[in-house]
Formats: C-alpha cells, sequence, structure tokens
C-alpha cells in the first residue's frame, strides 16, 4: 500500500479542500474514497492545520477519555454507523495490551487493540462551530472509532489531554499495509457437520461461538447454513427492520452490536424514534442514532445459541461478501434469562422460503 511523501500531503489537502468547496456535506470517508486515498491519510493532511497526532498509548489514553464528559463515541462498517452518547467510563485494557473494554451503562465497547494504528485529536471549523474529536484508524487507514465532544462535554479537559498524548513527530507517516487476504471458505464437504451441530448444542456461553467457528474451519453464514433449522434458520432481509420496528412500538429492551474488525459498540436499552430516509433506516433517539444502509444487507438469520443461562435468540444480519453488519440481541446481563418478550417477537417472523 502507497504512503505519501510530503509533497503529496500537500496536494492531498489542497485537493480535499477544492472537493469540500464543491461539495461541504460530503463525509471525510466519501472525500476519501473520491481521492482514491484512506481516511486516516487525509485526516493527516490536516496536521498543522487543526490536528494532532496522538501517541498510541491506548492504555492510557482510552480511560483519559473519562475525562472529557458527556461525549458520542461511533463506531461503523461499510453499511452501518452506530453512534451512542454517554461517559467514556469503566474502561480496561489487557496485561499484552491486545485487548480493551468499556462497559459504562451507556458506552460498552469490546476493543481489539491489536489492529489499531494511528490516533489524532481534530478541531474543525464547521457551520455549527468547532467540532473536537479523538479519531482512531488501522493499519489500512480505515476509521476504527470515533468520539466526539458533545455541547455539554468538559471542554476544559480537550486542551490538557491532547498536550499529555501529542506525538513528539507531528508526522503525516502513516506505514500503512495491504489490507489481508480474506480467509478461503472451505467447501461444505471440508466440514465435519455432525461436530459442528454437537460442538453447537454443547455452547454454555455465546462468547464461545466464534471458537466453535475456529475449531472446523467454518465461514460464519457457512456455519449457520449447516447448524440445521434448531439453530439457526434464514429470514427474508426486510424482517431486520420489521423487527426493530416491533421492538420499538412494544418498547422491548434490545441489544445492538455494530462493528468492524477491530471495535465493536453496543447499544443496549428501548429505541423509539425510528425513521427511514430514502434505503437507509435509522434510530434517531437523543443518546442512540443508527444509520442501516438496508441494500446492503443480503443475508439475515435467525440464531439461537445455548448458554447456561437458556436459550439466547440473535438476529444477524450479513452483506454480499458475509460480512456481518448488524446483531440484535434482547437486553440482559449475564446470568439473567433472555427477555421472553424479544424471543417471543423474532420467533414470530416468518422463515424465508428459498
Amino acid at each position: 500500500m502507497s504512503n505519501l511523501n510530503s509533497s503529496q500531503v500537500c496536494d492531498l489537502y489542497r485537493n480535499w479542500q477544492q472537493l469540500r468547496g464543491a461539495q461541504p456535506r460530503l463525509r471525510a470517508r466519501d472525500a476519501a474514497a473520491h481521492l482514491s486515498v484512506s481516511e486516516a491519510e487525509l485526516v493527516a493532511s490536516r496536521l498543522a492545520v487543526d490536528t494532532v497526532r496522538l501517541r498510541p498509548d491506548w492504555a492510557q489514553l482510552l480511560p483519559a477519555l473519562g475525562d472529557l464528559g458527556y461525549v458520542m463515541a461511533l463506531t461503523r462498517n461499510e453499511h452501518c454507523v452506530h453512534e451512542r452518547k454517554g461517559f467514556y467510563r469503566e474502561v480496561t485494557v489487557s496485561a499484552g495490551g491486545q485487548m480493551g473494554l468499556v462497559v459504562s451503562a451507556d458506552i460498552d465497547l469490546r476493543l481489539f487493540l491489536g489492529g489499531w494504528n494511528s490516533v489524532f485529536a481534530i478541531a474543525e471549523q464547521t457551520d455549527k462551530g468547532i467540532q473536537r474529536s479523538i479519531q482512531v484508524f488501522d493499519h489500512q487507514g480505515m476509521a476504527i472509532h470515533k468520539v466526539f465532544l458533545t455541547d455539554t462535554s468538559e471542554l476544559a479537559a480537550w486542551e490538557p489531554l491532547v498536550e499529555r498524548f501529542r506525538a513528539p513527530q507531528q508526522s503525516a507517516e502513516l506505514q500503512l499495509q495491504a489490507r489481508p487476504e480474506p480467509l478461503v471458505v472451505r467447501p461444505d464437504s471440508e466440514i465435519d457437520q455432525q461436530g459442528l451441530r454437537q460442538g453447537w448444542s454443547a455452547l454454555k456461553d455465546t462468547h464461545h461461538f466464534f471458537a466453535l467457528l475456529k475449531k472446523h474451519g467454518a465461514a460464519r453464514t457457512q456455519a449457520l447454513r449447516l447448524a440445521g433449522n434448531e439453530w439457526a434458520e434464514s429470514l427474508d432481509p426486510s424482517e431486520l427492520t420489521r423487527a426493530l420496528e416491533l421492538a420499538g412500538e412494544r418498547d422491548i429492551g434490545i441489544m445492538v452490536f455494530v462493528g468492524n474488525r477491530h471495535c465493536i459498540q453496543i447499544h443496549s436499552g428501548p429505541i423509539s424514534k425510528l425513521r427511514w430516509m430514502d434505503t437507509w433506516f435509522n434510530v434517531l433517539d437523543p443518546e442512540f442514532n443508527l444509520h442501516l444502509k438496508t441494500p446492503a444487507i443480503t443475508e439475515l438469520w435467525r440464531v439461537r445459541k445455548p448458554s447456561s443461562d437458556g436459550v439466547i435468540t440473535s438476529l444477524e444480519a450479513f452483506d454480499a461478501e458475509g460480512e456481518l453488519v448488524i446483531q440484535l440481541f434482547g437486553a440482559r446481563k449475564p446470568g439473567i434469562p433472555e427477555l421472553r418478550t424479544w424471543r417471543e417477537l423474532v420467533e414470530s417472523l416468518p422463515a424465508a422460503t428459498h
């Protein structure tokens, strides 16, 4: 993957400003695609303008975000954006520095820090004033996670945080790497289907599901196909938004998981203000916003996993590449059985007729 020299960085910033002049509402991610660079390269071109590169000291930086008070955390993938307001508290980073957790009542994250590369503090002039954010990117220059200050954030904490973590070298050099080759999906005939089903039926914790896939060398959607109707059933993709609408109407607390390869963000609670905008389905609640590009969902599954708390029922939506776009569960804590109202809702959705 190419890395830009200083002349190219200047050209990129100039080209971006011209593009913004022509399309002022264009988001950074879309501008980067338009200019054939990564979003991280786009952000790095702003150094010494309105952006500071920070040290990627996750074990210190992540807990320090709590000093900013009430913020908006944003995590997205290609087809879905998850925004949750609240306080960045209860942060832990594993001893090896590869894993992190944020488990506050409102901001709830699973962090796979081995893939985190660069981080920037941005103070961007907008028509609504200065928008301040901390933005993290992976080794391919893709955005992993962003934290935005809100109108009620602790503004006085911003400059001290930026100065504390300011990188000694304010360099636009990112050492980007090519994206790893996708795993080759093995033919169904090479999967021990009986062993997979037995392992599935013996699950005690939904978190052990990934280990089960790894053990059998099965891709996720492949495992859902091979598990049998007892554990997984294909639904029409349109049932996903219908399920969200029903959960809203019935005031059912749900868990909404959205992530990318390096960060998963979770909202727990009811949803109420649901809106269609063209083909995007949106949740526009005060604390939680979701933006889902519905045509990108090509597979939807009703999934049942046994656990020590009883069967856990979820909806799992995938894109054409088999990438997980969004997962829905009933709101629950470990040690508590699944919400009956959630299970009834999911089980009422008709299976797809192929």
